[in-house]
């Protein structure tokens, strides 16, 4: 397997060889289940599908009941697929935990950033704002200023730099490193920081060199 899911807990910091406190982020990763095998001569392609989170039965629609019945799992919220070589013994089913990692590895991460709702040019693209806030300029700091000239073009230019909606899209932080690997509590601890909120959901592939 190159990837399993996860989901945030949160941060602390571990000491390294030379006493150093490095910041790093604690990932409860698996354990997961095999829900398909995709093949390149019945898909096209070859990937696995994880599911990660048990639910409820009463919260699944009957087409994803039938998903898991025929994968002999049970009700997960969420799935993702791993594109690459699939191994042979690989089947529906089976079991996919942490210990498929080991300190010193590197992963990609991704995940949905943090939601900051509709923000203004300034916090959303980092605009200065006006120089001076005397003399009358007082509901002008943060205005986003002139968006387009009058008579020519008449029209304001395809992304323009605006106020709107923030955040909450996918972020892919590549090349962190495994610090330590727990796992009896399925804990994965990587140094650095990672997409998203506590309790958000993320994707953990190893690289191969």
């Amino acid at each position: 397997m190159s990837g399993i899911l996860g989901k945030k807990i949160g941060m602390t910091s571990l000491f390294d060889e030379n006493g150093e406190a490095v910041p790093c982020t604690v990932i409860e990763a698996g354990p997961c289940y095999v829900t398909q095998v995709r093949t390149q001569a019945k898909d096209g392609y070859d990937a696995i599908q994880l599911g990660f989170d048990e639910k409820a039965d009463r919260l699944v629609n009957k087409p994803l009941k039938g998903h898991f019945a025929k994968a002999a799992t049970k009700a997960l919220r969420l799935m993702r697929e791993f594109r690459g070589a699939v191994e042979a013994s690989m089947k529906t089913g089976d079991e996919v935990k942490v210990d498929m990692f080991s300190p010193g590895d590197i992963v990609d991460v991704s995940g949905k950033s943090k939601g900051r709702g509709f923000q203004g040019v300034v916090k959303r693209h980092h605009f200065g704002g006006v120089g001076m806030t005397t003399h009358g300029a007082s509901d002008r700091v943060r205005a986003p200023g002139s968006i387009g000239g009058s008579s020519y073009p008449s029209r304001v230019f395809k992304g323009m730099r605006m106020g709107g909606r923030m955040g909450f899209e996918r972020v892919t932080i590549k090349n962190l490193k495994v610090v330590k690997v727990i796992p009896e509590s399925n804990i994965l601890i990587i140094r650095g920081s990672v997409p998203g909120a506590i309790n958000g959901y993320l994707e953990i592939e190893k690289k191969h060199n």
